[in-house]
């Protein structure tokens, strides 16, 4: 190949094959100046790559049920109040019941440490809450399915054994429960949490996991007393937390029979709005139902209870079609 000196232009015969890629300057023998060395250089062809291996065939069940995925963002909704007797497990189980007859993959955790959200389900798991949080029972053991789209993660006088555990740590014992169950979140549309009356650790733990608070008030003074003692917990744990927010207050054991009663419901409606519910009248399936381990969708579902718990379903769901 014959390069020209740009400045003196003295011809100089090279081989290209012997200059190493990376040179990109010449300099001229004849008047010793340097000049840029531009040698047209072939593209070497491309390495051959070994062929990928076929990946197997699917099964023809894992071609036919393809992994499941939440079409949004797990709700985790609290139902609590203080005062006991107000109707908080008999709405989070039927909460969790009807969403799941609404078609929404549904975890229901029970803090209490009377364990009655699996009895009125009629199940009876071998753990629960505290097994799976202590690492005694791994979460698919820990967890029962207890209808279609309903599962359970059961409470009951183990319980006690956690609120210890909780008391003990030094730092971060109230984000235990969060701690435990968002990696679980995952596969459910809803978790819905039962709480025990009063004011406990495992309690407070809930109020650092759950993003919504839904509150049962009986119309009844003692109840509507509560309730404010109530909310004054909820604004200290707010400092702390924000994302807890009361979206739900659902007036329960309504009886029209009772004057008190719808004056309650009013000043609640007037000082509250959009976040009361529809009224769960009261109603002795409510009461029969747990006794044969059902809900009253199942045991009643022409009954004034579970009309009145479809139309409580609607409002959180947002989807006011649902049942009809």
């Amino acid at each position: 190949m014959i390069i020209t000196c740009p400045h003196c232009k003295k011809q100089h015969n090279i081989d290209e094959k012997r200059i190493p890629p990376n040179v990109k300057m010449a300099r001229c023998q004849g008047c010793g100046q340097q000049f840029p060395l531009d040698i047209p250089r072939e593209t070497p062809p491309p390495t051959a790559q070994p062929p990928k291996p076929a990946a197997p065939p699917l099964k023809s069940e894992e071609a036919a049920a393809p992994s499941w995925k939440p079409s949004q963002e797990t709700r985790r909704i609290g139902v609590s109040l203080s005062k006991g007797g107000v109707g908080k497990t008999t709405t989070s189980v039927n909460l969790a019941a009807g969403l799941a007859l609404a078609g929404k993959r549904v975890l229901l955790v029970d803090t209490d440490t009377q364990g009655q959200s699996s009895f009125m389900l009629g199940v009876k798991p071998k753990g629960g809450l505290t097994e799976m949080v202590t690492g005694e029972l791994p979460p698919e053991e820990a967890i029962v399915q207890a209808r279609k789209n309903l599962w359970i993660l059961a409470g009951g006088k183990s319980l006690a054994g956690l609120k210890r555990l909780i008391d003990r740590k030094d730092y971060g014992g109230e984000l235990t429960l969060a701690q435990a169950l968002t990696p679980l979140e995952k596969d459910y549309d809803y978790v819905v949490v039962d709480t025990s009356p009063g004011w406990d650790p495992l309690t407070v733990n809930v109020l650092f996991y759950v993003n919504e608070l839904l509150t049962p008030v009986s119309l009844e003074v003692m109840s509507i007393q509560g309730f404010g003692e109530f909310l004054k917990s909820i604004a200290s744990i707010q400092k702390f937390r924000k994302e807890v927010q009361l979206k739900y207050i659902l007036p329960t054991f309504r009886d029209m029979r009772v004057r008190k009663g719808t004056d309650f419901l009013e000043q609640l409606e007037k000082l509250y709005g959009e976040k009361v519910c529809t009224p769960i009248r009261y109603n002795i399936r409510l009461s029969e139902a747990p006794a044969y381990g059902q809900t009253v969708f199942e045991f009643a579902p022409g009954s004034n209870g579970a009309q009145d718990y479809r139309d409580l379903i609607r409002k959180v769901t947002g989807e006011p079609d649902l049942f009809t």
